[in-house]
């Protein structure tokens, strides 16, 4: 059975592919702020899987509801709904601060409705929690926070 590949060798592999995907013109067309916006979320995805995350769940849709959750992961015995923020700048306000009320809300209406599709215990509650990771797509590097 051959190895496993690294982290590092599956997003390599990932944005190779990505970028033939966009060289034959069968990438999907989206304006530039949702290409950073998806780009986040993918750099997002590495970030926490080197952190020991398993995320289980990208872009997840609710059949009922409006939005999306950027990522569900577990960490440990913790159930994680993780939203992404991407910059391709870092300014005086931190990303994570562009999540207001409202989209608190939304996200734990999202949430609960993730929640009743997972199957558990009769009696079996699930540890929850809501991240943010803030992504910069910076001109020579990328940091995640």
């Amino acid at each position: 059975m051959p190895a496993p590949l690294t982290l590092a060798t599956q997003r390599w592999t990932l944005l190779q592919l990505q970028f033939l995907s966009r060289k034959l013109g069968r990438a999907p067309k989206l304006p530039p702020h949702l290409q950073t916006g998806v780009r986040g979320e993918f750099e997002a995805l590495f970030y926490l899987r080197r952190l020991g995350y398993t995320v289980v769940e990208r872009r997840w849709r609710s059949p009922e509801l409006n939005g999306d959750l950027d990522l569900v992961a577990w960490e440990a015995d913790t159930l994680c709904f993780i939203e992404v923020k991407t910059r391709t700048a870092r300014d005086m306000t931190p990303a994570s601060l562009a999540i207001d009320g409202p989209k608190r809300s939304m996200l734990q209406r999202m949430a609960t409705s993730y929640l009743r599709s997972v199957p558990r215990e009769p009696d079996g509650n699930i540890l929850t929690r809501f991240d943010i990771v803030s992504v910069y797509l910076l001109d020579d590097r990328i940091e995640c926070e």
